[in-house]
């Protein structure tokens, strides 16, 4: 999603940044285009970078599963990890758990540190009989030794081997039973421990018909923060899946699950912003597979995420913005993609067109330029609202903020977007180009036909182009500019030569034009 980054770890989060929208409205083509980079094209390189990166995310996900706090696993302050163990020594650890003696806890704690590295993950599922053993301590009555267990099978749920995750297969059964349970750490740990095991296809054609899904959607409903917080975790890996598509995102939807997603998103956020967070990225991910986004626009799921973002912007500016991009990011992914459904009309925004884009100013100034994805991200969902919208384009030219807009232009990271934005407005007629002209969107124009980027140089062409046809004037300002000499820089490049020559021809009639309309202005005065 530039549909920019979809982990929502902050390392794959920073490179796009879904990045972040997965694709555009069929009617929102831009049919003033010649020969530039037309709305539908950015919208193909949208999907075509999202679907790249939830592939990449897929590949990456056996090494950014999660692994619970070391002070959360364990209750007597033996957090750090020993030594690598020999096959003698992980089989001498198991037999003491056996065998009924006060050590058998101290046992098992000891193999459960071990167990963080990969040498010993291997010698453990290699010995006959080990994870039967586990299982039994797993499924016992007896709290420390369980929840002991528990940990020793997050352990091992974290390796990056497939050959060690597939060996928990056999414990998932007994994962999805203690979902039920009263012991919220271990339902916590269970959760974390499904949601490590989800990355891997065998897991989920197991979880699927053990009854993941309705055990998921009975555990979202729990009131504790934590848990929901490991549910939003599953389900963010589950519907990454690869089979995702087609066997895990329909029975998301048809269960009550992506309703309570959108609740928890949009909850208040006292206790932290955990549970919104993974459950946004959930959604993201499912609106992205485009399997029922109709399901989900009726809804309302715009109307409740745009609520999201006035709140998010409201707390932005009267406390830190520290930690917020985490939640900011796949809220305004959602928004941008579902806008580019066909199903979405200017009724499902219900919020004030002023007020909304005020809010992704608030974004694009606090995370500017320490957070350019949540800055792409938003100037994306400014195209969606603009595209084809008289009102939201009206607003944006008539707000005060609308002049930090074209210092955008200057950013080589930002300008296509923001280019794309212009010409949305552009497209609305004269009235409209006669503003832009008026507040001097002239000049950055010019100025960035000076640079070596063939997509930005070709979509600026288009505004100017734009401007030309419904407001000559501009054409006049521009070669008096020096815009015709900036233009000239670029008769060589095989990809831009139509459009320069196209667009230079365009100028220098209008300018004729001009002075033919001038001259027989002054003879008619003369005669007179």
């Amino acid at each position: 999603m530039l549909s920019v980054g979809s982990d929502p770890g902050l390392g794959a989060m920073a490179t796009a940044t879904s990045t972040g929208t997965a694709g555009g409205r069929s009617c929102r083509r831009i049919r003033y285009r010649m020969h530039g980079c037309s709305a539908e094209d950015l919208r193909t390189w949208r999907r075509e970078r999202e679907t790249a990166l939830r592939s990449a995310r897929r590949q990456q996900q056996l090494i950014s599963k999660r692994r619970l706090c070391a002070d959360t696993l364990t209750d007597d302050g033996q957090s750090k990890a020993i030594a690598p163990l020999s096959e003698q020594e992980v089989s001498q650890l198991l037999r003491n758990t056996q065998r009924g003696t006060e050590d058998r806890l101290q046992s098992l704690n000891r193999l459960r540190r071990a167990l963080q590295h990969e040498e010993t993950q291997q010698q453990f599922i290699r010995l006959e009989g080990s994870m039967r053993v586990l299982i039994g301590l797993f499924t016992s009555h007896l709290a420390d030794l369980q929840m002991e267990a528990a940990r020793c099978l997050h352990e091992l749920s974290h390796s990056s081997h497939p050959d060690v995750v597939e060996a928990c297969l056999p414990a998932t059964s007994y994962l999805l039973t203690y979902l039920s349970g009263h012991s919220i750490a271990l339902i916590e740990l269970c959760l974390y421990t499904l949601g490590n095991l989800a990355v891997e296809r065998k897991a989920v054609k197991q979880l699927l018909p053990q009854g993941i899904i309705p055990a998921l959607a009975s555990c979202i409903q729990s009131p504790h923060v934590v848990v929901q917080e490991g549910v939003g975790y599953v389900l963010s890996q589950l519907v990454q899946s690869q089979d995702a598509p087609t066997e895990v995102i329909p029975l998301v939807l048809e269960s009550t699950l992506s309703q309570h997603m959108l609740h928890l998103v949009c909850s208040e956020l006292e206790d932290g912003i955990g549970a919104a967070v993974e459950c946004a990225w959930g959604l993201h991910y499912i609106i992205c597979s485009r399997v029922n986004n109709s399901l989900l626009i009726s809804q309302r799921t715009v109307p409740s995420l745009l609520q999201v973002l006035l709140k998010l912007a409201s707390m932005i500016s009267t406390t830190s913005a520290e930690g917020l991009e985490l939640l900011i990011c796949p809220v305004v992914r959602c928004v941008s993609n579902l806008l580019a459904e066909d199903e979405v009309g200017s009724i499902e925004l219900l919020v004030e067109e002023e007020c909304l884009l005020r809010a992704l100013f608030v974004f694009i100034q606090s995370f500017l330029p320490t957070h350019l994805f949540i800055i792409q991200e938003c100037l994306w969902l400014i195209n969606n609202l603009t595209a084809d919208n008289t009102l939201f384009c009206f607003t944006l030219l008539n707000i005060d903020l609308f002049p930090y807009l074209l210092k955008l232009l200057c950013s080589p990271m930002l300008s296509l977007l923001v280019l794309t934005v212009l010409c949305n407005v552009a497209a609305q007629g004269a009235a409209y180009c006669q503003i832009l002209h008026q507040k001097a969107v002239l000049p950055p124009l010019i100025s960035n036909l000076g640079l070596s980027d063939s997509q930005v140089v070709s979509q600026d062409m288009e505004l100017l182009h734009l401007l030309f046809l419904h407001w000559p004037e501009a054409a006049i300002d521009f070669v008096a500019q020096s815009g015709l000499q900036a233009l000239e820089h670029h008769q060589g490049n095989l990809q831009l030569q139509e459009q320069v020559k196209a667009l230079i021809q365009t100028a220098n009639q209008l300018v004729a034009h001009h002075q033919d309309c001038h001259l027989d202005a002054a003879v008619s005065s003369f005669n007179l």
